[in-house]
């Protein structure tokens, strides 16, 4: 029987203890009210404490994945997040020409892109100069805004950098606030509003994917973009405040927090 749940798509890598990645996404979509469909870009060898490689699906493989879903069901959001791969980056550029009505959060993974220094530069451009003309919103941490606008050398200077390159909104996160966190909304205007939140310890695993996630979700159900990142930072919040160590690293959100209380 049909049913209006909405449907988003996740396009990340896969994280073999479920911390963060497809597993994340789609804990995070089933938590929030939507079904999550997939496309993986690439795999990661990991675990709660350490990344030890990540190997990035053929390029190929990736648009027939996401052109198989996006052809099958009504998307209402798609969620971007960790692409692998330069060659990943243009092969998601070339979907998401032909589907510009969709809207697009991008998370920008610094963890994984960072892993191999040589990658890192080229993956960062090409997401800039190819994903961020297509994205609603951006949602990078400090040290990502930094990888992305680098000719800036304040955060509202970055922020506005990296609108510049076409993306509508752009959610900074991270800001250290004394004992509290805090989160910048900007659009093309410049700062739309700030975000202050209670800064928990310790750092939980897979922490801004589950709030890019959330906002996909938010997006879905109709939400404005102001509505939708107050609601899915504190969904986020709340997520990490009832984290649960798994393993013997860092401890994993608990995304499903309200069903277990």
């Amino acid at each position: 029987m049909d049913t209006p749940q909405p449907v988003i798509l996740t396009v990340t890598h896969h994280d073999p203890s479920g911390s963060a990645g497809i597993a994340a996404d789609t804990e995070t979509a089933v938590s929030l009210g939507c079904h999550a469909a997939s496309a993986v870009s690439s795999i990661s060898v990991c675990n709660t404490g350490e990344l030890l490689g990540v190997a990035p699906v053929d390029d190929s493989l990736l648009i027939e994945q996401t052109r198989a879903v996006l052809e099958d069901m009504p998307i209402a959001a798609i969620k971007v997040g960790y692409l692998g791969s330069v060659e990943n980056v243009r092969a998601l550029h070339s979907v998401l020409h032909d589907y510009p009505d969709i809207p697009v959060v991008i998370d920008p993974d610094a963890t994984l892109a960072d892993k191999d220094s040589v990658l890192a530069p080229p993956l960062w451009e090409a997401m800039v100069s190819l994903l961020l003309p297509h994205a609603t919103m951006v949602c990078p941490n400090r040290r990502e805004a930094r990888a992305m606008a680098v000719e800036a050398d304040v955060l509202d200077a970055m922020a506005q950098e990296i609108l510049e390159s076409g993306c509508r909104y752009l959610l900074l996160t991270g800001v250290p606030q004394g004992q509290q966190m805090q989160n910048r909304l900007y659009d093309e205007r410049g700062l739309v509003r700030e975000f202050k939140w209670e800064r928990l310890q310790p750092a939980a695993y897979g922490v801004c994917g589950t709030l890019a996630t959330a906002i996909a979700c938010h997006i879905a159900h109709g939400l404005t973009i102001i509505e939708a990142v107050t609601r899915s930072q504190q969904y986020a919040w709340s997520a990490i405040k009832d984290s649960r160590r798994l393993g013997m690293g860092r401890p994993i959100p608990n995304r499903l927090f309200w069903c277990e209380r």
